[in-house]
C-alpha cells in the first residue's frame, strides 16, 4: 500500500513537474519569438538606415564625381593654357637670363658694398664711441692743465722768490766766506812769516851767544814746544778753512740742486760761483 501511494504521488508529481515544463518551455518559446521579433525589426531597421547612408553616399560620390570630370576637364583646358604660359614664360626666360645675371651679379656688388656698409657704419659708431670717450677725455686733460698751469704760475712765482732770496744768500756767503779766507790766508801767510823771522832770530841768537850744550838744549826743547805751539794753531786754523770751504761748497751743490729741481739752468745765474779748494790740493 505504500509501495502504491508513493508510486501514485510519483506519478502525479512527474505530471505535474511535465506541465510546468510544458509551461515554461511554452512562455520561452513566446519569448523568444519575441525577442526575434524585435530583432528582425531593428535589423530591418538598422539595414534600411544603412542602405539610405549607403545610397546617400553613393549619389554623393556620382555627384562628386561628375563634380570632378568637370574639374579635370577645366583642369585640363588651363594645363593647356598654362602650357602655352609656359612656353612663353620660358621663351621671357631665355631673354631675361643675360638681364638676369648682369642683375645677379649687380646683387653680389651690391651684398659686397652693403657688407663694407655695415663694417663702415660699425666703425664709425666706434669710432664715435672713441671720438666721446676722447673729448671727454680732453676736457678733463684741459681742467688739469688749468689747474697745472695755476699750480704752474704759483710754483713759479715760487721758484722766482726762492731764486732771488738764494742769489742774495749765495752772494752773501760768497762774500763772507771770501772774507773769511783772505782772513784766515793772510793769518796763516803772517804766522808762517813770522815763524820764519823767529827761526832766524834764533839762529842768529844761538850763533851769537855761545851758550853751553846743555843751554842749547834747553833753549832748543823751549822753540820746539814754541813752534809744537804754532804747528798746532795752524793745523787748526787750516781745519776751519777747510770746514769753511766745505761747507760753501756744499751750499753750492744744494743750491745747484735746487736750481735743477725747479728747471732753472745754471747759466741764468748771471755769474759763476767761485767753488773754494780744500787745503793741500
Amino acid at each position: 500500500e505504500m509501495e502504491a501511494r508513493y508510486t501514485r504521488k510519483m506519478q502525479a508529481l512527474r505530471d505535474e513537474m511535465d506541465l510546468r515544463r510544458k509551461t515554461e518551455l511554452h512562455e520561452l518559446e513566446e519569448r523568444k519569438n519575441t525577442q526575434i521579433s524585435e530583432l528582425m525589426g531593428n535589423h530591418e531597421g538598422a539595414f534600411g538606415a544603412i542602405k539610405n547612408y549607403y545610397n546617400d553616399i553613393t549619389a554623393k560620390n556620382l555627384t562628386l564625381i561628375n563634380l570632378l570630370k568637370e574639374q579635370v576637364e577645366d583642369l585640363k583646358k588651363k594645363e593647356a593654357v598654362l602650357e602655352k604660359e609656359k612656353a612663353e614664360v620660358l621663351l621671357q626666360n631665355k631673354e631675361l637670363t643675360g638681364p638676369l645675371q648682369e642683375t645677379q651679379e649687380l646683387v653680389a656688388e651690391l651684398q659686397k658694398k652693403l657688407v663694407h656698409y655695415y663694417r663702415d657704419k660699425e666703425a664709425l659708431m666706434n669710432s664715435k664711441a672713441h671720438l666721446k670717450i676722447a673729448q671727454k677725455e680732453l676736457k678733463d686733460l684741459q681742467w688739469e692743465h688749468e689747474v697745472l698751469e695755476q699750480r704752474f704760475s704759483k710754483v713759479q712765482a715760487e721758484r722766482d722768490e726762492l731764486y732771488q732770496k738764494f742769489t742774495r744768500a749765495i752772494n752773501e756767503v760768497q762774500q763772507k766766506t771770501g772774507f773769511k779766507n783772505l782772513l784766515l790766508e793772510r793769518k796763516l801767510h803772517g804766522l808762517l812769516n813770522l815763524l820764519e823771522q823767529k827761526e832766524v832770530e834764533l839762529s842768529e841768537v844761538v850763533a851769537a851767544s855761545n851758550l853751553s850744550p846743555s843751554a842749547l838744549s834747553l833753549v832748543s826743547h823751549k822753540l820746539e814746544d814754541v813752534l809744537n805751539s804754532k804747528n798746532a794753531t795752524i793745523q787748526d786754523l787750516q781745519l776751519q778753512l777747510a770746514r769753511v770751504c766745505k761747507a760753501h761748497n756744499d751750499m753750492l751743490q744744494t743750491f745747484e740742486a735746487k736750481l735743477t729741481a725747479f728747471g732753472i739752468p745754471l747759466d741764468n745765474l748771471g755769474f759763476q760761483p767761485l767753488s773754494f779748494p780744500f787745503p793741500g790740493q
